[in-house]
C-alpha cells in the first residue's frame, strides 16, 4: 500500500502545476467545473480525498492527455485508500495513525531521536510503559492496549516483502535519561543490539552528548525522513513536537532537515561502536539492579 497521505500531497501539486501551466486562477477552475473555490484550494492543499469525478472534470478542463490523465487518476484513486490505521485511530493515537500512514510504502526511514528510543523499535513492555506515561495527552477515547497492538503493526512494515531500509539516531539523552523502568530498558537495549547485529536493513547509530556536530547544528526536536520509490512523489519530513507533529513536503524545509541529519550521521557513532555503547549501557542497568 502507498501512503494515502503522500498520494495526496502528490496529487495536489500536479494539480496545481497542471493549473498554472494553463493559466487557469483557482477561481476559474472552480467556477469551469462547478464546484466552490475552497474545494480547489483544500484539494490543492491536500487537506480532502479527492473526488474522482472532480479530479476528471479538472483533467477535461485543462486538456490533459491520456498518458498524464492516467498517472494523475491512479494517484487520485490511491490517495482515497484508507489504512488500516483509520478503523483505530482515536484508541491507538493520531500521531501513531500519523505515522503509519507516512511509512505505509515508504523505501527508506531516516530518524532522530532525542529523548525516546525509536518507536519502530520497541519491545511492547517498554510501548506499554511510556503508553501509560502518556495515557493522558491522548484523550478519554485513547486504549493502551490498542496503541501497543498498533506498534506492532508499525513495526511489521520492516518485514514486509521490500520493506524500507531504515536508519535511526538516537541522542545518548534518550539511551541514558530512562523513560522506562530500568528493567524494561535494559531489555529494551538487548532488543536493538540485537536488531542492530542481525537485521541487515536497520542501522543504529548514536549521537554522543559531547559529540561535535558540523557548523554547531543542534536538532532541536526528534524527526524522522520518508522517501518513496516513484521519484515524483514528495520527500516527507515530520517533526516531532511536544503536542503534534508538523509534517513537511516543501522542498526548501524538506532541504534544512536532509542536511541537518547529515550532520548528526556524520557526528554519530559507527554502528558498531553505537551497539557497544548500548551494551555498555545495558550492562551498567543490570549492575544497579543486582
Amino acid at each position: 500500500m502507498i501512503s494515502p497521505y503522500v498520494r495526496r500531497r502528490r496529487l495536489a501539486a500536479e494539480i496545481t502545476r497542471l493549473r498554472d501551466d494553463h493559466g487557469y486562477s483557482a477561481d476559474r477552475l472552480a467556477r469551469s467545473i462547478g464546484v466552490a473555490r475552497q474545494r480547489i484550494s483544500r484539494l490543492e492543499n491536500g487537506h480532502v480525498r479527492p473526488d474522482l469525478d472532480e479530479i476528471m472534470r479538472i483533467l477535461a478542463e485543462l486538456g490533459v492527455g491520456q498518458p498524464r490523465w492516467n498517472t494523475i487518476m491512479a494517484i487520485a484513486r490511491e490517495s482515497q485508500e484508507r489504512g488500516w490505521w483509520e478503523k483505530f485511530a482515536t484508541q491507538m493515537g493520531p500521531r501513531q495513525a500519523l505515522y503509519a500512514n507516512l511509512e505505509a510504502g515508504a523505501s527508506t526511514i531516516s530518524e532522530y531521536q532525542l529523548t525516546l528510543l525509536p518507536g519502530l523499535l520497541q519491545i511492547p513492555t517498554f510501548t506499554q510503559a511510556r503508553a501509560r506515561v502518556d495515557h493522558s495527552a491522548h484523550g478519554q477515547e485513547f486504549d493502551r492496549e490498542r496503541a501497543v497492538e498498533a506498534r506492532a503493526a508499525r513495526q511489521q512494515v520492516m518485514q514486509r516483502p521490500g520493506g524500507p531500509t531504515y536508519e535511526v539516531i538516537i541522542d545518548e539523552l534518550a539511551v541514558r535519561r530512562l523513560a522506562a523502568p530500568g528493567n524494561v530498558v535494559c531489555r529494551q537495549l538487548d532488543h536493538l543490539i540485537d536488531l542492530g547485529h542481525n537485521n541487515s536493513k536497520i542501522t543504529i547509530r548514536v549521537l554522543r552528548v559531547g559529540a561535535r556536530i558540523a557548523d554547531h547544528a543542534v536538532a532541536r526536536s526528534p524527526f524522522s525522513v520518508y522517501r518513496y520509490p516513484d521519484p515524483d512523489d514528495p520527500v516527507v519530513v515530520a517533526v516531532d513536537t511536544v503536542t503534534s507533529d508538523l509534517v513537511l513536503t516543501d522542498a526548501a524545509e524538506v532541504d534544512y532537515y536532509l542536511a541537518l541529519y547529515d550532520r548528526l550521521r556524520e557526528a554519530a557513532l559507527a554502528p558498531l561502536d553505537s551497539l557497544d555503547l548500548l551494551a555498555a549501557v545495558a550492562e551498567e542497568l543490570r549492575e544497579k539492579d543486582r
